[in-house]
């Protein structure tokens, strides 16, 4: 049988810790792989599940890896946006400025938690309750409310120096990916563009609609070009409509995610920056 790998981490992850997980998993070597991330190469898998419960107790985002791969190998990082990349869903924040928040927000939370299953349905309700907005509202909420999710920047310079091709594909809007693209460097970002006239939205969207499947293709078509397998690709998300893009990589990540994500995704990001996901590879 192959050994496996068991990748730890935590901002909590002391010695005491490191020992105590070390010694239910019957780990057979530990590498200390930076502060608070700790690797196992080879632990009993029949504890896997008192392994599970011992990080859920003690807030640890743990990984099991079928083999140590380097980064050098991957060659496409792809990325939702809203409460991913950034810390908002912009389309709440704008309805916000319409004084629509609560009522525009319960239908996103429904929607990324996959109990509305039609997301394009979804998004043309939500962006109607946005009309006569003031498209000023957007450079409003992307200058004060719109943050990078921590390790953000970490990750995406990673991911550049490894020669990885980045992807920024999202449900959200145009408005946003591009200044992101632009700031962060990334190689491709693809969204929803809301329409505006006389400087207000007009409650629509200007062509298709960006949903899951369309996230999905988006990916599939820089894999084919790229000629990159799903053991070369990283896809990272939150909400249900992420799920179609992340089963087509080996390396699903759910980040803060809704169960319904966490529960079919490979790894889950609870504790920890986006940049923990670099920790899931031999640099």
């Amino acid at each position: 049988m192959s050994m496996k790998y068991l990748v730890l981490q935590s901002p909590i992850l002391d010695t005491q810790l490191r020992e105590q997980i070390a010694a239910i998993a019957e780990a057979d070597q530990v590498i200390q792989v930076r502060n608070h991330v700790v690797r196992f190469n080879g632990f009993n898998e029949s504890l896997l599940e008192d392994i599970r419960h011992w990080c859920q107790q003690h807030k640890v985002d743990m990984a099991v890896l079928d083999e140590l791969r380097s980064l050098n190998d991957i060659k496409i990082l792809a990325m939702d946006m809203d409460s991913t990349l950034i810390n908002i869903e912009c389309i709440d924040e704008i309805a916000g400025c319409a004084g629509r928040k609560d009522q525009v927000a319960e239908i996103t939370e429904a929607t990324m938690r996959g109990e509305i299953k039609d997301f394009k349905e979804s998004l043309i309700k939500r962006v109607a309750l946005l009309e006569g907005t003031s498209a000023k509202c957007l450079q409003t909420i992307y200058d004060d409310i719109l943050h990078l999710n921590p390790g953000a920047e970490t990750l995406i310079e990673t991911a550049h120096k490894h020669g990885i091709t980045t992807l920024l594909v999202s449900g959200g809007f145009t408005f946003f990916t591009s200044r992101l693209k632009e700031r962060l460097d990334l190689d491709y970002a693809y969204a929803n563009q809301l329409e505006v006239l006389d400087g207000k939205l007009s409650g629509r969207v200007l062509g298709d609609i960006l949903d899951g499947d369309a996230k999905a293709n988006y990916l599939e078509t820089l894999m084919e070009q790229l000629g990159a397998t799903p053991e070369q690709c990283i896809a990272i998300g939150d909400g249900s409509n992420d799920l179609p893009m992340m089963s087509k990589v080996n390396y699903s990540v759910a980040y803060m995610a809704k169960p319904k994500v966490q529960e079919e995704a490979r790894f889950s990001i609870n504790h920890n920056g986006l940049d923990a996901v670099l920790n899931f590879f031999d640099n």
